[in-house]
C-alpha cells in the first residue's frame, strides 16, 4: 500500500508559481542531489510560506522497495530519495507550468514561458539525438544531468526516424512539442535518465571520502559499538567525558522521565512509579542515543534508529547503518549471520532464534497515528519491530 502523509496543509489557495535556480546534474533551488532526507525537511521547514503543502509518499508494506518521495503538488515537482540510503537521487518536475526554473539568465516554464523543444534547445545548446519511446509516444532529450521529455502526437511520430529526430524538433505545421517532464540527476555517470524505466537509472551521487553519513556501526552484543570510519570504540560503562571526546558534542541531552520497562524486572526493588535519573545523549545526525546511568554516569544502553517512514520517530534521527552479528562474533565478514537496518524480523529470528511473545509499545493514537509496534527481547538486545516486519529501533544493553 502506497502511503501518503501530508506534512503540512494550509487552508486557502496555492501560493502561485515560484522560481527556483536550475543546476543540471546538481539540483534545483535549495535541494541538492545526494542530500539526506532530513536536510530536505530542514529546507522545507525554513520556508513554510513557499512549501505550504507537502506530501510524503512511501510504500508502507515494504519501505525499501520504492523511493521515498517528497512531493510539492502546488509547485509541480517531486524529490525522490533512495529508500536504503535515504539520499536524494532524482528531482522530477512533472508540471512545468507550475514551476518556473531559472538557468543563467533564462527563465524556463511557468504559465507564461512554455518550455518548448526549440526554446530548450536554444537555452542549453546542441546535444546528441535523444530517445523516442514508441510505446509512450515520448521523445526524451538529454544533457549532462538533465533531461526533457516531449510528448509526440501520433500524426507526427514519423518525425522520429529509428527512435531519433532531427534537432531541433519541429513538426511539419511549424509547431514544436512542449516538455511534459524534466528530470535532474547525477551527471557523474553516463546514464541517461528519463521517463518510465529510464527513471530507475538515476543513482545517488557518491559520498565524499571520509563522510560519516551511512557509516557502518558494528555492534558487539553486550560489549561495545565500533565506528568503521572514525575507528572509535565505545564500550558499555564509558563515561560522558569518554563519549564527548570520541564522538563530539551530542546534538541534544535530555533526562529520561520514567523507566517504563522496569515493571518487567522482578529483581528491581525501586517503586514502579519512581522518576528515573538516567539521561540520554542524543546524536540525531548519526542515528543513535546513548543512555547513561543517573547515579554512576556510565553507559547502560545504546538505542539505534533506522528512520523508516511510518514510524513515530521518522525524520527525528538519520538512519544508523548498524551491523549486528549473531551468536558468533569471530567472522566479521559474514553477511549471513548479520542484522542490519534492512533486515526483517523473520531474518532476525533465523539468526538469534525465537524469543517468545512481544511487548506492545504505543505512544497513543493522538501522537502516533501509525499505531503500535512490537518489542522483542533477547540477551543484551531488544528489537522494536513495525507492523510491516521492519526494525525501527534496536536497544543494546548488558544483561544482568
Amino acid at each position: 500500500m502506497l502511503q501518503q502523509k501530508p506534512l503540512r496543509r494550509c487552508e486557502g489557495t496555492s501560493m502561485g508559481v515560484i522560481v527556483l535556480d536550475l543546476r543540471p546534474g546538481l539540483g534545483i533551488g535549495p535541494f541538492s542531489l545526494g542530500m539526506p532526507i532530513w536536510k530536505a525537511f530542514v529546507q522545507i521547514e525554513q520556508q513554510p510560506d513557499i512549501y505550504d503543502v507537502v506530501h510524503v509518499k512511501y510504500f508502507d508494506e515494504d519501505p525499501l522497495k520504492m523511493d521515498i518521495v517528497i512531493s510539492f503538488p502546488d509547485h509541480g515537482f517531486h524529490l525522490r530519495f533512495d529508500p536504503c540510503s535515504q539520499r536524494l537521487r532524482l528531482i522530477e518536475i512533472f508540471d512545468v507550468k507550475r514551476l518556473q526554473m531559472r538557468y543563467a539568465t533564462s527563465l524556463i516554464g511557468g504559465p507564461s514561458t512554455p518550455a518548448t523543444f526549440v526554446a530548450m534547445y536554444a537555452v542549453f545548446g546542441p546535444t546528441f539525438p535523444g530517445i523516442y519511446d514508441n510505446d509512450r509516444g515520448v521523445y526524451t532529450l538529454f544533457y549532462p544531468g538533465l533531461s526533457f521529455a516531449f510528448p509526440i502526437p501520433s500524426q507526427y511520430t514519423n518525425c522520429c526516424h529509428n527512435g531519433e529526430a532531427e534537432l531541433p524538433l519541429e513538426f511539419p505545421d511549424g509547431t514544436t512539442p512542449v516538455t511534459c517532464r524534466v528530470c535532474i540527476y547525477d551527471s557523474s555517470t553516463s546514464r541517461k535518465v528519463g521517463v518510465g524505466s529510464l527513471m530507475n537509472k538515476a543513482s545517488v551521487p557518491p559520498l565524499p571520502a571520509g563522510s560519516l553519513y551511512m557509516e557502518e556501526v558494528y555492534v558487539k552484543l553486550g560489549e561495545e559499538l565500533w565506528f568503521s570510519v572514525g575507528g572509535q570504540h565505545i564500550p558499555f560503562g564509558a563515561s560522558p567525558q569518554d563519549v564527548w571526546t570520541d564522538l563530539g558534542r551530542p546534538d541534544g541531552i535530555h533526562q529520561k522521565q520514567v523507566d517504563q520497562m522496569v515493571i518487567h524486572s522482578a529483581t528491581d526493588p525501586r517503586p514502579k512509579t519512581t522518576l528515573c535519573g538516567d539521561y540520554f545523549y542524543n546524536y540525531f545526525a548519526r542515528g543513535f542515543d546513548i543512555l547513561f546511568d543517573g547515579q554512576t554516569h556510565k553507559i547502560k544502553k545504546f538505542v539505534l534508529h533506522t528512520n523508516y517512514p511510518g514510524h513515530a520517530d521518522f525524520n527525528t534521527y538519520i538512519k544508523c547503518n548498524f551491523v549486528i552479528y549473531g551468536a558468533s562474533h569471530q567472522d566479521m565478514n559474514s553477511s549471513k549471520t548479520s542484522i542490519t537496518p534492512g533486515s526483517k524480523w523473520e531474518q532476525v529470528k533465523e539468526i538469534l532464534g525465537d524469543c517468545g511473545r512481544a511487548a506492545i509499545q504505543t505512544q497513543g493514537s493522538a501522537s502516533n497515528p501509525f499505531g503500535s509496534t512490537f518489542v522483542y527481547g533477547y540477551q543484551n538486545v531488544a528489537f522494536e519491530v513495525m507492523k510491516n516486519g521492519h526494525i525501527s529501533t534496536v536497544t543494546l544493553f548488558q544483561s544482568v
